[in-house]
C-alpha cells in the first residue's frame, strides 16, 4: 500500500508543531506554572500539563485552573494569558528554553524539501512564538509558511487554517497531507478534506495518539518521505486489541 492523492501526486504537506515537530512541554508547564504562581495558586507538574495541551493555551489555563479548583473571570482570564506569553517568551529571551526537537524531525523536513513540497506549520500556538521555536532550531529554513493560533482564524480542530495554508502553499487539499500527533489534527484534516498520519508520541490530550483514526502512522518525521514516494508502504494504523 501507499498514500495516493485524487490528481496527483502530494502537493504540500503540513505539520502541527507541539508534540509532533518539537516537545515543548516543560517549557509551556514552567510558564504555565509562573503564571499561577502569581496569583498564589499551586504549580501542575509536567505530565499533568502534557494533558491540558493541544487547544490553545486559553484552553490550557481554563483545564488548569478546572484542575485547581478555581475558576477565572473573563478579565481574570485575559490577564492569565497575558501573562502566560510573557513568562513563556521570556523564556526564550532568557535563553533558558527547554523544548527539544523530535528525533527525525530535521532530516525528514530536509528530505521533504528536496522532493519538492511546499511545508507548512499550522498550530495553535501564537505565530510569534512558533515562528520564535522554528527560528531558534533552525527548522524554519524548510518552512515555506506559518499559520499561528492568533491568525484570526478559527483554531484547529477547525479546518479553516489547514486550507488557509493550502491557498498560501497553492496547493489542493485533497493534494495535501496533514501529520500531527491528536485528535485534533485528525479532525482538522477531515474537515478540510485531507488525508492524515500520526506520530506514536505528542501529547493528543492523554490518549494513546496510536489510537486515532489517521490513515497511518509514522514512528518519526524522518519515515514521511518514504511514505510518499511512489514505491513506499504505508504503514498499518496499530489497532488495540
Amino acid at each position: 500500500m501507499k498514500l495516493t492523492f485524487a490528481g496527483g501526486a502530494a502537493q504540500a504537506v503540513l505539520f502541527d508543531l507541539d508534540g509532533t515537530l518539537l516537545d515543548t512541554a516543560d517549557d509551556i508547564a514552567l510558564a504555565l506554572n509562573r503564571t499561577l504562581g502569581e496569583q498564589s495558586l499551586k504549580g501542575l507538574d509536567v505530565a499533568q500539563v502534557r494533558l491540558f495541551i493541544g487547544r490553545g493555551v486559553p484552553t490550557l489555563i481554563q483545564r488548569a485552573l478546572r484542575w485547581l479548583g478555581q475558576s477565572a473571570s473573563t478579565a481574570d482570564a485575559s490577564r492569565l494569558l497575558e501573562r502566560f506569553h510573557f513568562h513563556y517568551h521570556d523564556l526564550a529571551k532568557r535563553g533558558d528554553i527547554r523544548t527539544r526537537v523530535y528525533p527525525g524531525v530535521s532530516s525528514g523536513l530536509a528530505a521533504l524539501k528536496e522532493m519538492p513540497l511546499g511545508i507548512a506549520v499550522v498550530t495553535n500556538k501564537p505565530r510569534a512564538a512558533a515562528l520564535e521555536l522554528l527560528e531558534h532550531f533552525q527548522l524554519d529554513r524548510w518552512i515555506d509558511t506559518l499559520v499561528g493560533g492568533d491568525s484570526g482564524l478559527a483554531q484547529k480542530p477547525h479546518p479553516d487554517p489547514l486550507l488557509h495554508a493550502c491557498g498560501q502553499l497553492r496547493a489542493t487539499p485533497a493534494r495535501t497531507l496533514m501529520v500531527g500527533d491528536s485528535m485534533t489534527d485528525v479532525l482538522a484534516a477531515r474537515g478540510a478534506g485531507m488525508q492524515v498520519v500520526c506520530v506514536p508520541y505528542g501529547y493528543n490530550e492523554g490518549s494513546d495518539p496510536r489510537q486515532l483514526p489517521c490513515d497511518g502512522l509514522i514512528e518519526n518525521v524522518a519515515a514521511l518521505p518514504g511514505l510518499l514516494a511512489d514505491d513506499a508502504p504505508v504503514p498499518a494504523r496499530v489497532v488495540p486489541s
